[in-house]
């Protein structure tokens, strides 16, 4: 539990790329404006060359993260550090936003080096699963730093409409309501409402797992469908995602769906976000090129997170022995991994199965010679839209 105290809290965070620098314009101007915030916020940067200067130069003397979020400018109390323990002393408040594998690491150099009663929260959209089975990243950052307080923040939240002042809504999940509130004042602004809500996990694992459901989407995108398909996709996505939260974690309230964190997230994603735009790219390969490459290719050093969160989910399903109770789920770690077409995503949410005919060259404008058939119903209605 945070220890209250007439000092202003000192805010730390660790992580830099496109969400970290959009987390921090906010952060930023709220420690500068509200008397219990201590005004300088310390940002632990990844330190790498851009055009032949350090980017943590270009942050401090530019005010702009040019290479995550180029063209947008931070606040000057923010500073960048490429030291993480010097980025957190005496810290009472850090906000992990990076991607999880570097934890370990990182909580070993921070641990005992914030002041006392510190908490934490973390806005990293993923799980962790390790041979017991799922781990919250929450978890990790609490066993990391000594049993810390840790609350999440996920939402609706496209970090370059965030970091250009668009309206939206996020959601703060918590499990010590002293430390929501004060969280709440960290984060919230006119134009990024903050909620709180007592369901850590529940806020937490609906920001990994909409990702996974953002993939479908982009198969969906891929393909050339429309928006009908994509909003029934969507619509199974959330009901699978609702399903393994709550037999994961049986607490989990049903209202947690209906926040920023659930439905809105899971909408933007879906026809917004990295893991849509890197699902399209896939399905229109047609397996020549692998998620590696597209991600390099699209991401400027950003990583997916869906594609290791779907394996590690399938698994968990696999070993559960409740796989075929997840089709979308289940189809989109085939596609995925697994050489199925994209068009077995929608194969296995309806009635139809998946055959090959051969066409001529040139028909259907396409080249290859055999396309995808599917057949519908009991009759064999055979459409050859896809």
């Amino acid at each position: 539990r945070a220890k209250m105290s007439s000092a202003p809290k000192r805010v730390a965070i660790v992580g830099s790329g496109n969400w970290g620098t959009a987390i921090a314009k906010i952060v930023g101007k709220n420690c500068a404006r509200l008397p219990g915030l201590d005004n300088e916020v310390r940002m632990w940067v990844f330190e790498e060359m851009v055009n032949g200067k350090k980017l943590t130069e270009i942050i401090n003397t530019q005010h702009e993260n040019t290479k995550y979020m180029p063209g947008i400018k931070l606040p000057h109390n923010v500073v960048a550090d490429p030291c993480v323990v010097s980025a957190t002393k005496k810290a009472d408040i850090l906000i992990f936003v990076l991607p999880h594998q570097f934890l370990g690491g990182l909580c070993k150099k921070i641990l005992g080096n914030t002041n006392p009663g510190c908490i934490a929260v973390s806005l990293i959209k993923a799980v962790h699963f390790d041979s017991s089975g799922m781990v919250l990243i929450s978890s990790m950052i609490k066993q990391g730093l000594g049993g810390m307080d840790v609350s999440v923040l996920m939402g609706a939240n496209l970090a370059k409409e965030v970091a250009g002042g668009a309206f939206c809504e996020t959601t703060i999940g918590y499990g010590v309501e002293e430390n929501g509130k004060l969280l709440q004042t960290v984060f919230n602004d006119p134009l990024f409402h903050v909620s709180i809500v007592k369901d850590v996990p529940g806020v937490e694992v609906c920001g990994a797992l909409k990702n996974v459901v953002a993939l479908g989407a982009g198969f969906s995108d891929g393909m050339g469908l429309g928006d009908n398909s994509k909003a029934a996709i969507i619509r199974i996505g959330l009901m699978e995602m609702k399903k393994f939260i709550q037999a994961h974690y049986p607490g989990v309230m049903d209202s947690t769906f209906f926040e920023s964190c659930g439905v809105a997230d899971l909408i933007v994603t879906c026809y917004g976000g990295r893991n849509r735009r890197c699902a399209e790219a896939f399905a229109k390969s047609r397996g020549k090129k692998s998620f590696e490459e597209i991600e390099k290719e699209l991401l400027n050093g950003q990583k997916l997170q869906g594609t290791l969160t779907v394996k590690e989910v399938v698994k968990v399903l696999e070993a559960a022995g409740t796989l075929e109770g997840y089709p979308l789920f289940k189809s989109i770690n085939a596609v995925a991994f697994q050489g199925a077409p994209p068009e077995a995503m929608l194969a296995s949410l309806g009635c139809f199965t998946l055959g090959t005919v051969p066409i001529q060259a040139g028909q259907f404008d396409q080249v290859e010679t055999h396309r995808t058939v599917v057949y519908y119903g009991r009759a064999g209605d055979k459409r050859a839209a896809l």
